[in-house]
């Protein structure tokens, strides 16, 4: 959050030039959806947190101030309240944007309006890669580093057949493509994928197609709900232990 205000102060940046003399900055985050545990409430309250230590400590001449919103995993959705909460809602700096999706759409608005866009909670390798730009900053993992962490190990440690179970959007897409590429790199070999709909509590017929194919291991390219269902309905059909899950993006929650 430091970063933000950073970014917004920056050597050039009038007062005027601050939306009205406020920084304001937008939590738009998943409120209830799949990414809502490691994100949503939470994020809103950390940024708020961060805030009130930053002009604990600071004591700015200006006021800092927090809205927020649900983007509901949904990039039409983010890009429209981004373009809201710029045009007259005078904020500054949309930040957290869980999910790739709705960080690319963000990206795009902010690009577009000359706002700022931190990436605190996507994780797809294409927000620093092919669709990265000059107003845009990602504070966070991406599917490069996990792909490499994960993927590396796994495979250096004996699963050398892998199929994918991936969540059919751009970081489940990115996430793949990434870990692929390190496995295949360190002498392993995937078998195949499967995508499935983002978010989706019912994994049956997709992990039944990760099992057939008798691969040592089935990677999870996707987070959140999905994985945690993931994990449950593998060991309920009896997958594991014969086949081993990689979880590519874990959190504690």
């Amino acid at each position: 959050m430091t970063l933000t205000l950073t970014l917004c102060l920056a050597p050039g940046l009038s007062r005027a030039e601050i939306s009205d003399g406020v920084v304001r900055i937008g939590v738009l985050t998943d409120m209830s959806g799949a990414y809502s545990d490691l994100a949503g409430p939470g994020a809103v309250i950390a940024a708020q947190m961060a805030v009130e230590d930053f002009v604990a400590h600071q004591k700015p001449a200006f006021k800092v101030e927090i809205v927020s919103a649900d983007h509901q995993n949904k990039g039409d959705i983010a890009s429209n309240k981004a373009r809201e909460w710029f045009d007259r809602g005078q904020v500054d700096v949309v930040t957290e944007l869980v999910s790739s999706t709705t960080a690319l759409a963000v990206m795009k608005v902010a690009k577009e309006k000359d706002r700022i866009a931190l990436i605190t909670g996507a994780g797809s390798s294409r927000i620093t890669n092919e669709d990265c730009n000059d107003v845009s900053v990602h504070w966070a993992y991406d599917t490069y580093a996990t792909g490499n962490g994960t993927g590396r190990a796994v495979v250096q440690q004996g699963g050398k057949t892998w199929y994918f179970l991936t969540a059919d959007y751009a970081f489940g897409h990115s996430l793949e493509k990434d870990t692929t590429a390190v496995i295949e790199a360190n002498g392993g070999k995937v078998l195949g994928s499967v995508r499935h709909p983002f978010p989706s509590t019912d994994l049956s017929s997709y992990l039944l197609k990760a099992q057939t194919s008798g691969a040592q291991v089935i990677g999870l390219a996707n987070a959140g709900s999905d994985t945690i269902n993931a994990v449950k309905q593998a060991s309920e059909f009896g997958i594991t232990p014969k086949q081993t899950l990689a979880g590519l993006l874990m959190f504690i929650t």
